[in-house]
């Protein structure tokens, strides 16, 4: 019998059948009833071990309901969403922290809900990430907003910087590596051929918040950030880009009050008026479904 602490981050089918000690059919059935997690990226089925692990713990008393998720929302920050989470009274803690985080703790079933903002290589969002990662789990992609995200700069530079090739030499204020906004950063940069090695970089800022600090405080020159956060401040901003930002939901907590009682106060004047003060924020799309796993 394999060791439940397997070396791999994911299993193949021979692996987990020696791990649960059944046949191959087995395992098959359990992955196609969505009985156990796991993924179909490169075309075949790999089984994520920690929650592999996770599911096994679960099931030991021999129940096959999932555990109730705890009502902690994971992912990215975004401003309104932090917002309407406290206004609504919805009763639901925070841990905002950036896209790939949430999406392996919302993997691990450490929350109801994960904010993400992921540019993927066929020019969509969050779908194709979604999929990757919690294909097998019963989740929901819906959308928030969109936002406005490009160049923050001290107010000096806003005739001299005109996009990402006018960097070099400038402090940059950049993002963790796992954040959305450091991920299509990135992206961008390669578009526009900036070999991002010869950038001088800050240490990285872990919010929204702090990346446009960053230049308000004088600690750099210019920062990748959105719209919203970069206007209160009076800094000069440079548009690149609109982006997707969805929420991923677990379905049984899409029913339960917390969730509720952000949607229906999502519905509200209340709201509206306060995204529409918010620069760059469109909310028109707000509530579609964009994938069903």
């Amino acid at each position: 019998m394999a060791d439940t602490h397997h070396p791999h981050e994911f299993l193949t089918v021979r692996e987990l059948a020696e791990l649960l000690r059944i046949k191959e059919r087995k395992v098959y059935d359990l992955a196609s009833s969505g009985q156990v997690p796991c993924s179909r990226a490169t075309g075949k089925l790999l089984f994520p071990a920690d929650q592999v692990r996770a599911w096994i713990e679960r099931t030991k008393s021999g129940a096959t309901a999932p555990a109730r998720r705890p009502d902690i929302f994971l992912g990215s920050h975004d401003p309104l969403l932090d917002w309407a989470l406290r206004e609504s009274r919805s009763g639901f803690a925070t841990m905002f922290d950036s896209s790939l985080d949430g999406l392996r703790r919302f993997a691990a079933g450490e929350g109801a809900a994960a904010g993400l903002h992921v540019r993927e290589a066929d020019g969509g969002w969050n779908v194709a990430t979604a999929k990757a990662s919690v294909a097998s789990q019963d989740a929901v992609l819906v959308r928030w907003v969109s936002r406005t995200r490009g160049l923050v700069l001290r107010p000096d530079l806003k005739d001299s910087v005109t996009g990402p090739n006018r960097l070099e030499g400038l402090r940059v204020a950049r993002r963790q590596p796992e954040a959305g906004a450091e991920v299509l950063f990135r992206h961008i940069l390669s578009e526009h051929g900036v070999d991002e090695t010869r950038l001088t970089a800050t240490a990285p800022c872990r919010s929204e918040q702090d990346v446009v600090l960053a230049v308000q405080q004088g600690d750099a020159d210019v920062a990748f950030g959105m719209e919203a956060v970069a206007q209160p401040y009076g800094l000069a901003f440079v548009p690149l880009i609109e982006e997707r930002f969805d929420l991923l939901v677990d379905r049984r907590a899409w029913f339960e009050p917390p969730m509720q009682a952000l949607m229906a106060f999502a519905r509200t004047d209340a709201f509206r008026d306060r995204a529409g003060r918010l620069a760059g924020y469109g909310v028109a799309d707000l509530g579609q479904v964009v994938w069903n796993a």
